[in-house]
This record gives structure tokens, C-alpha cells and sequence, in this order.
């Protein structure tokens, strides 16, 4: 596998993309975002499971269960079509078929994606005048996709993205991606926008399953504040451009395939934890030796998503009592007397926790361990051999800040 560096949405073959700044809430930023194949694709997806689910929502999901083919993606940042009522189902048709006179396609073949402010109308108008400038900016460079990374933005502090190349039956194959997401972060199937092309000839019923099983270890184990947004989106896109045999069956292409996703999936994932809202530090928390692969996915969920715990890391404190008072209230049977707990980062590794009392460490070395940018937990349950990893952010002031006035 071959990492392409600065590669996004239009590292795969016959795809472009573009960004370009509508004023649709936002002044003197990008906010709109084009994604286009040279040839139709096939489209898999997950989607929010939050009962109060936006337009784009609905308008995508249709597409994914009905013939599962598009060729072009168009998303805006800033209001998010969401309990918009009929109206805003109107809003995902006129974009679609706004960019479908342009780009010569059925819209029906347009899938749509917004993010932002719930509640809010969108300026059509503007909306439309966007898609004309996107249209005529579509290139097939690094350098447009990352501008697409950056129109979907809201309150992210960087673009999303990753991109790896892989050879299967002698072609090379390549998938990229991009996401967005900083707040309202505690997916149950995806998280925010995340969108992931790539080159493959696969065959589209194996892609969904595929994508369904994937965001479970990727997208599906972070989270920033607990919150499940109305706009959960991830498609996968595959337009068989590379030229590859088409991989029909879980073989040995099919697992080439699936680790190219999973690197991208899992890179795109701990970019959005990292970067939550007002975030300092990615926190990861790795449950080992557990039971069963969920229990040891649940374990290590309940940790990331403790508050207390959260603003510990952001106080550099090894408050190993958070760990084990969120690791106890998961629902998770376990002997709190033989399980082991372990921090790590760039400046070293420390037993903090064993045999149901505090390790003899030291607290100023602890505080160097948990100072970096990124910190590490383990947490060695010594069940069985099962292990899962989740990834999250401390808990800052500023992530009241930015939410308190988000609307404004």
C-alpha cells in the first residue's frame, strides 16, 4: 500500500472536484463543494441513524437503496437542510437538477450533502450561482480536492483527507477521501460528511456490505461531544476506471480493497476526532485481552465519551479513577481486582493502574505522558483476546464557546 501524500477526492482516476465561496452563510470562505466522475459510479453509503434525519439525508439514501449509480456529488457548508420540512426535499431536487443541466447528467445521478446551522432555509439562489462556478472549476488535481475539503468545512480547523494507491490483478487502484466534522460527533454509523472515491471495479452490493462493516471500526468508534447529527453521511464512490478484474467475491482483491478503505476510513476518523471543537489532543483508548470484540468495542467507547475523563486529559491529569469508574459503568462484566491501565504518548509509556490499586508512578512523569498532542490509554482487561480502539479529544473551554454561540 502506497500512501499519496496531500491525496484526496481526486487521487482515484476520473475524478475532479472543485470549491468556490456562494455567500450561503458564510462571507469570505469557501462553502460549496463539487465532486464529478468522468464515468458513472457506484454508490455505497451509510447514513444517520437519528430519527430527525435532513433532506440531503433522505435525497441520498434513495439513490444508494434504489439503482445505486450517480456521477457527480454536490455539498454545502454552513446551513444544513435539516427540519426544513417539504421544502427542504425541493431544495436537494433543484441543486440536483441544477447541476445535472450542467454536467449532462440525469438528477437523479446527483447526490447532495449540507452541513451546518439546523433549521435554517437555504438561499437557493445563491445555491444555484454556486453550482454554475463549481462546475466550471472541475479539475482532476490534488490541489481541487483539497479545495473541496475545505469548502465543506464548519467549525473544523483543517481539511480532511487521505488517499492510498494498492495493485490488484496488476492495475493500480487507488481510493480517496475527505471529511468533515468537529462537533455534534458521536456517530451510529458514520460521523458528519464524509466523502471516499476511488478507481476500483467492484461490484456494488459487495461495496455496501463492505462499507456497513467497515464504518463499525472506523467512523463508528469516535466521538467528540456525544451528539448524533441529523446529517450523517458517508458514501463510497467506485467508478471501475482502474481497469482492474471486477472483484465479485471476498478474495484475495477483495481484502487488497478493503485495507486501502480501512486505511482511509480510520485516517479520516481520528483527523475528525482530533479535531474537535476546541480540542488539544487526540485521546485514544485501546481496550485489549477482552472478552468479545463488542465488549471490548463498548469498554472502550465509555471511555472516550466521559466527560470527566476528557477533562482530565485537558488538565494533563492522571486521574486514572475516570477511567475505571467509566470502564465499570459501561454494562461490561469484568474484575475490576485484575485488569491493568496504561498510559502512552510521544514522551513514554507508564503502568498507572494494576491488580485493583494505583501502580507506584510518578505524577510528574505522568503529566509529561499526557502533555502531548496525542495520548494513549490501555486498557488490558485479562478476559480473553479480543481487543477494539476508540479514538476521541479532551474536553476545552472553547468547546463551550464555539457551541454556545454557533448559531450566530
Amino acid at each position: 500500500m502506497k500512501i499519496i501524500e496531500n491525496g484526496g477526492v481526486t487521487a482515484a482516476k476520473g475524478f475532479s472536484a472543485a470549491g468556490t465561496a456562494a455567500g450561503i452563510k458564510y462571507q469570505g470562505r469557501m462553502d460549496m463543494a463539487m465532486i464529478y466522475s468522468e464515468k458513472p459510479f457506484r454508490v455505497a453509503g451509510t447514513f444517520t441513524t437519528n430519527i430527525v434525519k435532513a433532506a440531503p439525508v433522505i435525497w441520498d439514501r434513495d439513490i444508494v437503496k434504489g439503482k445505486g449509480i450517480a456521477q457527480a456529488v454536490v455539498v454545502n457548508s454552513g446551513i444544513a437542510n435539516a427540519c426544513t420540512g417539504e421544502q427542504g426535499l425541493k431544495y436537494c431536487r433543484e441543486t440536483a437538477e441544477a447541476a445535472a443541466e450542467l454536467l449532462k447528467i440525469k438528477p437523479e445521478e446527483v447526490l447532495v450533502g449540507s452541513t451546518g446551522v439546523i433549521g435554517m432555509q437555504l438561499k437557493m439562489d445563491k445555491l444555484k450561482e454556486g453550482v454554475k462556478a463549481l462546475s466550471g472549476k472541475l479539475k482532476n488535481e490534488l490541489m481541487a480536492g483539497n479545495e473541496a475539503a475545505r469548502a465543506i468545512m464548519t467549525t473544523d480547523t483543517h481539511p480532511k483527507e487521505a488517499a492510498v494507491s494498492i495493485e490488484i490483478g496488476g492495475k493500480t487502484v487507488t481510493v480517496g477521501g475527505m471529511s468533515k466534522g468537529s462537533g455534534m460527533i458521536h456517530p451510529n454509523m458514520c460521523t458528519m460528511l464524509a466523502y471516499v472515491t476511488t478507481d476500483a471495479n467492484i461490484d456494488g452490493k459487495l461495496l455496501q456490505e463492505l462499507v456497513c462493516e467497515n464504518v463499525k471500526d472506523t467512523f463508528n468508534m469516535i466521538s467528540v461531544d456525544g451528539d448524533t447529527s441529523t446529517n450523517d453521511t458517508l458514501l463510497v464512490m467506485a467508478n471501475g476506471m482502474a481497469g482492474n478484474k471486477e472483484i465479485t467475491e471476498k478474495n484475495a482483491d477483495y481484502e487488497k480493497f478493503r485495507e486501502a478503505l480501512n486505511y482511509v476510513n480510520t485516517s479520516l476518523a481520528k483527523m475528525m476526532a482530533a479535531d474537535g471543537e476546541g480540542a488539544t489532543a487526540l485521546f485514544e483508548v485501546q481496550v485489549v485481552a477482552a472478552d468479545s470484540v463488542e465488549n471490548a468495542k463498548i469498554l472502550a467507547k465509555s471511555v472516550i465519551t466521559s466527560s470527566l475523563t476528557k477533562a482530565a486529559i485537558f488538565g494533563h491529569d492522571a486521574n486514572w479513577g475516570r477511567i475505571l469508574c467509566a470502564l465499570g459503568y459501561s454494562g461490561v462484566q469484568f474484575d475490576p481486582e485484575k485488569i491493568e491501565l496504561w498510559f502512552e504518548s510521544a514522551a513514554g509509556k507508564m503502568l498507572i493502574f494494576k491488580d485493583g490499586v494505583q501502580a507506584d508512578y510518578s505524577e510528574e512523569e505522568a503529566t509529561k505522558i499526557l502533555s502531548e498532542k496525542e495520548v494513549h490509554v490501555t486498557a488490558d482487561m485479562k478476559m480473553g483476546t479480543a481487543e477494539a480502539t476508540a479514538w476521541g479529544c479532551d474536553l476545552t473551554y472553547d468547546y463551550v464557546k464555539i457551541n454556545a454561540d454557533y448559531r450566530s
